[in-house]
Formats: structure tokens, sequence, C-alpha cells
């Protein structure tokens, strides 16, 4: 089939989904108000409660929720056939992702900027708040751990990307300093700041720099990760307008003008897409396509993690409510052009059917190296690219939203620790300092404590897809009881909620077998605790629920 079929009706689904559906449920059950008075305005503080414009909170928030997930996700699905991906894809961008990411953002604006996880004490208790904030503390460790090993594999892999990734940092800063400090407006800088970072990309490629393999003692992969635990220690302490805003601004910007590239060389080559619509030769081995295509994808669709950005830190910085569209659908419409674009480079970007099984040799592979090195064949031969720049750019792309989301998660983390000393009274916990140092103790301990090389946080990374998923359930379940209580329609959060509900637990329990089965009762036994925290959780969560009377399609007054 070729590749602009897919693409076309991609874009068509996820775009009228952006122009139709985001509308409806904005206004008509969310019903955002302009007059309300947000969080960054009754809270400002300049540090983490900043009124931003929206199309710079857009970019700080979609690039903190990709990172690399919507890349390895869809790449390592299509293992399936691109069918199921595609359709889940589209699907889970439009009713799901959108409907999750803006409702959590929504909520937590509404509610003094808490997280989703604070709000949980006020509507299901205590004890159901504790347990939603040890999954959300889990998630955070497990994505923080692990992307810092994705981030270290592709600088040792693509030493072109090494300039590009670092240097982006430094443009950030400056950028920062323009936007906030000057009467310059948002569209110079904006040109200047991705001039300058496809600048680096350039001069990256030209003069690739790689660690010595050993460096005090130290290998090559253990200096980047350290590197890396202290960037992002450092930036999540920094005031957000300083660095995690305009960086991620601008690398919001640079992921769409990747994007257009690929679209660009994709409609000029036309290339094949060599896999079928459902591979029934998939390779030994390989887990069932329900439930584990749902907690695969994840951030190509839905993902607990976006509830976890946008009730911590853009409905801190959200200047006006009815911006809440923008930055929480529009994100998630955002991840869905990069997951059909990751879709679109792992199954087109290869010769043959042949030439894609022999990269596809079991579940799991392909994954960002068959994003990269599948996208930089289209990137050159639609546009003529040199196959060595077009590897670069796409690996700068998911290496520089895999940091955005470091230097978020560490933020969040910190969030997490200090909500924690406010429930318990401890008040040292509450210190911004001392929380970020614990959440990169927490960090550093799995990922140098299960691994030696640092790269602990792959060995928990087989359970980020169901927890991840437990957690978007869990988020929509909460949102879904504060729109029962205000006596309006909650059909368009419970449909998604118990769909993913029902995925997450199916793969939660046959990765529970697979660990009993493998004598591994360390993931057994962490398995076996998120799955009871998310049951309490949830059982609190119905029981409110039930007790509002709600209405799956009409429109009550709360007091009926």
């Amino acid at each position: 089939m070729n590749s602009l079929v897919l693409i076309g009706f991609g874009l068509v689904g996820i775009l009228a989904g952006w122009f139709v559906y985001s509308r409806f449920i904005a206004s008509r059950i969310y019903q955002l108000d302009e007059s309300f008075r947000t969080p960054a305005h009754e809270f400002r503080d300049g540090i983490d409660f900043v009124p931003t414009n929206r199309y710079v909170l857009w970019g700080h928030h979609f690039t903190s929720v990709a990172g690399a997930a919507p890349i390895v996700g869809p790449a390592i699905a299509v293992i399936w056939g691109w069918g199921p991906a595609f359709l889940w894809v589209v699907l889970g961008t439009v009713f799901f992702a959108g409907v999750h990411d803006m409702g959590a953002l929504w909520a937590s604006v509404r509610n003094r900027g808490q997280s989703i996880g604070a709000l949980s004490e006020s509507l299901l208790g205590s004890r159901a708040r504790w347990m939603f904030m040890l999954i959300m503390f889990l998630v955070l460790l497990m994505v923080n751990a692990a992307f810092a090993t994705v981030i270290t594999n592709l600088l040792i892999q693509f030493p072109t990307a090494v300039i590009p990734v670092w240097g982006a940092i430094v443009v950030a800063i400056g950028i920062g300093q323009v936007l906030y400090r000057s009467s310059a407006g948002l569209m110079w800088p904006t040109i200047i700041g991705v001039a300058l970072l496809y600048g680096l990309i350039l001069l990256g490629n030209a003069v690739p720099v790689a660690l010595p393999t050993e460096m005090f003692g130290l290998s090559d992969r253990v200096v980047w990760v350290l590197l890396l635990f202290l960037y992002a220690g450092i930036a999540s302490t920094l005031p957000v307008w300083m660095l995690l805003q305009p960086r991620d601004y601008i690398n919001g910007i640079q992921l769409f003008v990747a994007l257009g590239i690929i679209y660009a060389a994709a409609l000029l080559s036309a290339p094949t897409v060599v896999v079928p619509f459902i591979n029934d030769q998939v390779p030994e081995g390989t887990p069932p396509i329900a439930p584990l295509l749902f907690v695969t994808i994840a951030c190509g669709a839905i993902s607990g993690f976006h509830g976890l950005v946008s009730s911590g830190t853009s409905s801190k910085q959200l200047d006006l409510e009815t911006d809440g569209r923008l930055v929480g659908y529009g994100g998630a419409v955002g991840e869905g052009m990069l997951a059909l674009a990751a879709i679109v480079c792992a199954t087109a970007g290869f010769a043959s059917l042949a030439e894609w099984q022999a990269v596809y040799t079991s579940f799991g592979q392909g994954s960002v190296g068959a994003f990269v090195t599948g996208g930089a064949t289209i990137v050159s031969q639609g546009l003529g690219i040199p196959a060595g720049l077009a590897a670069t750019i796409l690996t700068v792309t998911a290496a520089l939203f895999a940091g955005t989301t470091m230097d978020t998660g560490v933020r969040l983390q910190r969030y997490v620790i200090q909500e924690a000393g406010e429930i318990t009274g401890v008040t040292a916990l509450k210190n911004g300092t001392l929380a970020t140092l614990l959440a990169i103790g927490f960090c550093l301990a799995i990922a140098f404590g299960a691994a030696s090389d640092g790269t602990g946080g792959m060995v928990i990374w087989p359970l980020f897809g169901t927890s991840n998923q437990l957690l978007a359930s869990l988020t929509l379940l909460m949102v879904t009881v504060i729109l029962a209580r205000l006596g309006r329609p909650v059909i368009y959060t419970l449909v998604p909620l118990v769909l993913v509900l029902t995925m997450a637990i199916y793969a939660l329990l046959l990765q529970i077998g697979t660990f009993l089965g493998e004598a591994n009762w360390t993931l057994a036994t962490m398995a076996l605790f998120i799955l009871g925290a998310a049951i309490l959780v949830g059982i609190s969560a119905v029981t409110a629920l039930r007790s509002t009377g709600f209405s799956l399609l009409a429109h009550r007054h709360p007091a009926e």
C-alpha cells in the first residue's frame, strides 16, 4: 500500500478530532471559561506559577508529554501489522488522549493547580490519595530512569547528535531571556531559535563528539547518565520561564519542522508500506495483540504520564482556562501526528518485507532505531538530504524530546515529594532543593542499583506500560467523578476509562504470571503492589461516582 493513503487518512482523522470533537468537549463538557482566574495568576510566584503565552505553554506541554514514547511505542507495535497500530493511534488520539489530557488540566486548574494525586484526597479520601501518589511516583521513576538510558544510547550510537542535544540548552536559555526580558514578541525569537537549533544539527553532523570509553574509571555510558541527571536536577529547580518553557517550546517547533520534512519527503517519494495490515507471521514469543497493543503504544494514543504533566506543571502556567483546549487536546494532537510519522517510518522506510523482518526478529525490536533508519531513508529519497544528516535530524528530535521529559519528570517528582511533606507534616520535605535531591537520589538508586552501568531503569521498564495505562484510567475516573458532581454527562470520559482500565489490568495480570513463571520476584512484587493500589483507588472512585447519581448523556443540575 502507498504510504500516502495512510498519511492522508491519519491526518484527516486527527485534525477532524481537533476541529470538531475538541470544541465540543471544551465547550459542552468541561465548559472552559475565559473569565475564570487560573492558578497561574492566583498564586503567581515567578518560579512554578507563571502565566504563559498559550503557544509557548503548548510547546512545553507537548514536548514534556511526548518524550521518545510516541516514537518507541508505535515503532514496536507495528510488529502486529500497520493496521492495528494506525487505528489505535488515530482513534486513541481523538477520543482518548485529548479528552484525558484536557480533562486532567481542567480539573487541576479548577482546584488551585493541585496535581491529580493531591486532588484525589478531597474526592476519594486520604488512603486513595496515598495509593494514587505512590503509583504516580513509580511511573515518574520509571520514566526518568529509563529515558536517561534511551538518551545515552542515542548519544553513543549517534555521536553527531551530541552537539545539538546539549547546545539546545544554551539556545533555550537565550530564548527565555529574550521572551521575558524584552518586548521582542514571539515570532523572531522563534525563527532565530529554530535556525540556531538546525545550525547546531549541521555542526554536529560535521563534528561528531564521542566520550572516551573510560573516564576517571567510569565508562562513557555511566558518565552520560550522571551528566543527564545533573542537568535534570538543575533544570527542575530553575524558574520555568528560564529554561523549561523556552526549551520545550523551541523543541516543539523543531519537531513540527521535522514532521514537515518527513511528510514532505513521503509526499514526494511516495514510499510503499512493506508491512501487511495484519502481520500473521509474528516472531515466536510475541505477546498477544490484545491487550499488549494498548499498553505498548501508550503515549501515541493515551498515557497516564500526560495527566501528571497536565496537572503538575502545565496547570500552573495556564494564562486563560480556554487555553486548555490548545495545550491539553492540542498536545495530544501533536503526539498523534508524531506517532503516525513513526508508523510510516517503521513500515515504509524499508526496501522490502524481508528487510523489515530482518529488523523485527523479536518483540521489542525496531523501536527508535527503526524510526531513525527508516525515516532517514524516506527523507533521503524524497528530499535528497544525505542519509547521515537525515539520521542526525531524527536522532536529535528523539533525544531532545526524551530530555524535556526527563527535566519535567524530575520536577514532577519534586512536587510529589513536597506534597507528601504537606500530608505528613514533615517540613523538610517541602523544601524544593531537598525534594529535588531526593528525587534524583531515587532515580540514581534505580539506575545504578539494578545495573552497574546506569541502565537499571530498563530493568523495571516492563512495568511502565501497564502502570502508565492504569494511571490514565484512574485519572479519567477522577475527571468522571468531578463531572458527575457537577451534573454533566460522563459518557465521554467513562467509555475511554473502561477500555483503558480493562486492557491495563488484563496486561498486568499477564505480566504477573510471566514474572512469577520466571521467578522474578522483584517485578512480580511491584506489579502486585501496583495492581492492589489501583484496585483500592478504583473502588473509592466507583463508590464516589455512584453516590452522585450520575447521568451518562443528559445534563442535570447538581442539586437534583
